[in-house]
């Protein structure tokens, strides 16, 4: 019925760091971008929405829209 011997307060650094480690990858994927992904991404965004612009029909009050 005995079961291993744990270290609490080892334990506790140990976990302490796995959730350290857990947030910093985290951060490293949201945060961690070059200068030239940040400028590609912004490229695309401003293409997609020029693109998303032409497609869209003019209104004039004369249409009988109100």
């Amino acid at each position: 019925m005995s079961g291993d011997v744990v270290n609490l307060r080892q334990f506790r650094k140990q976990k302490a760091r796995t959730e350290k480690d857990k947030v910093a990858e985290q951060n490293r994927i949201s945060f961690g971008r070059t200068k030239a992904e940040k400028q590609l991404t912004s490229a695309l965004n401003d293409k997609a929405g020029k693109a998303l612009d032409q497609g869209r029909r003019e209104t004039t009050p004369d249409d009988g829209e109100t």
